[in-house]
C-alpha cells in the first residue's frame, strides 16, 4: 500500500491574509484541494493523508462540503513544527505497512505526473527520493568582509513530493528533534541513508506571497 502524506500547516503571514494559504482560492478551488486532486490524478488507490492544524479542522470540513469533495481518507493534526507534522502524519500509517510513502507540501499544487510517478517508481528500489532542480539565478554568499560568488552548477533547489519506503521514514522520525531537519530528507540522511535525486519540474512552485498566487493562477 502507497502513501501520500500532504503538510499544510501554514497561517499565510507572509500573503497579509487572515486565511490560511492553503485555503486561499486558485480560480475557485482552494490551493490544497488542488494539491490533493493532483495526487488523486496519479492513482485513485493512494491512500491521502493530511497533516492541518486543529483549529483549521472545522473550516476544512466545511470547505469539503461546500466543494463536494471527498478524496481525503485521513486527517493529522499539525505539530508545532514541520517534523513534528510530519511525524503525526506517519502515525496514521500502520507500523507494519510496506510500501512508499510520498511527504508533499500542502502549498505545491503543481508537481507534474511524470515526477509523482518517477518519485514513487524509483523509492521502491532506493527507498529515498526527492525531486530537484537547478539553480538559475547568479548565488552570492554572506560573509564576515560582505560577499563573495559560488558557482550555482554546485547547488540545486529541492522541492517535494519526497518519497521514501515507509520502515525507513517511520524509523528516521525516531530521532530526536533536530533544528537542522528542515526537510524529510535531512531527517533521513541523519541515519546514515543516501537520498536520490530526481528531475522535479519548474512550475512545482511552493504557494507562499501574493506573488506566488498570482504565477499559480496562469499555471491553472
Amino acid at each position: 500500500m502507497d502513501y501520500v502524506i500532504i503538510v499544510a500547516g501554514g497561517k499565510g503571514l507572509r500573503m497579509g491574509t487572515n486565511v490560511p494559504k492553503q485555503f486561499l482560492p486558485i480560480n475557485g478551488l482552494p490551493v490544497l484541494m488542488r494539491t490533493i486532486e493532483r495526487f488523486r490524478e496519479y492513482s485513485l488507490e493512494l491512500k491521502i493523508i493530511v497533516v492541518l492544524p486543529e483549529e483549521q479542522r472545522e473550516q476544512w470540513e466545511e470547505m469539503c462540503k461546500n466543494h463536494h469533495f471527498t478524496n481525503v481518507d485521513a486527517i493529522a493534526d499539525a505539530g508545532s513544527t514541520r517534523f513534528h507534522s510530519v511525524k503525526s502524519g506517519l502515525s496514521l500509517i500502520p507500523e507494519d505497512a510496506q510500501g512508499v510513502v510520498a511527504i508533499h507540501d500542502g502549498v505545491r499544487p503543481f508537481p507534474s505526473l511524470e515526477v509523482i510517478s518517477s518519485c514513487f517508481e524509483t523509492a521502491r528500489s532506493s527507498k529515498a527520493v526527492i525531486p530537484v532542480v537547478p539553480v538559475l539565478d547568479t548565488l552570492r554568499r554572506i560573509t564576515s568582509n560582505g560577499t563573495e560568488l559560488v558557482p550555482r552548477e554546485d547547488y540545486l533547489l529541492a522541492q517535494t513530493p519526497q518519497t521514501f519506503e515507509i520502515q525507513l521514514i517511520k524509523k528516521a522520525y525516531e530521532q530526536p528533534y533536530e533544528e537542522g531537519f528542515t526537510d524529510d530528507a535531512s531527517v533521513v540522511e541523519k541515519l546514515g541513508h543516501l537520498i536520490t535525486l530526481i528531475d522535479g519540474n519548474r512550475e512545482n512552485i511552493k504557494i507562499t506571497t501574493p506573488y506566488d498566487l498570482r504565477i499559480a493562477k496562469v499555471l491553472v
